[in-house]
């Protein structure tokens, strides 16, 4: 049987005590860490993430037992419902992570706004700050 993954990259790391990252951790099993490919930005006190051919984004990816639970209640989270205004800030998508045991798709949070003027997280790891 094929897992669902989640992979993260801000504010919902395991480094991080809000109360969304702590929730998660009850409701999903952190695997460790994975990168892919693309670009984060600093959008506000949280970042933005677009994947694309270049630089490389840290995050955690999370093993999901219950995905349609837990993709329900980030959806919601991330405002990409249909019960929130159009345009949407985020939109979940499946994508390519790496993990020191190799390749697995996951879902995943990317910016859909334009992010001209936006400042790059030049390391690609939120946790770090730098940028």
């Amino acid at each position: 049987m094929q897992e669902d993954w989640l992979f993260v990259y801000g504010t919902l790391r395991p480094g991080f005590d809000g109360a969304m990252a702590i929730e998660l951790r009850t409701r999903a099993r952190h695997v460790g860490s994975a990168s892919t490919t693309g670009t984060l930005y600093h959008v506000a006190d949280y970042p933005g993430f677009v994947p694309g051919p270049h630089g490389r984004v840290t995050g955690d990816l999370f093993a999901l037992g219950d995905p349609g639970g837990v993709l329900a209640w980030l959806d919601d989270y991330e405002e990409c419902t249909p019960a929130h205004p159009v345009p949407h800030e985020y939109r979940r998508e499946r994508l390519w992570v790496e993990r020191p045991d190799g390749a697995v798709q996951a879902w995943t949070y990317i910016y859909a706004h334009d992010v001209a003027g936006l400042a790059p997280v030049k390391d690609g790891d939120f946790l770090t700050g730098a940028g």
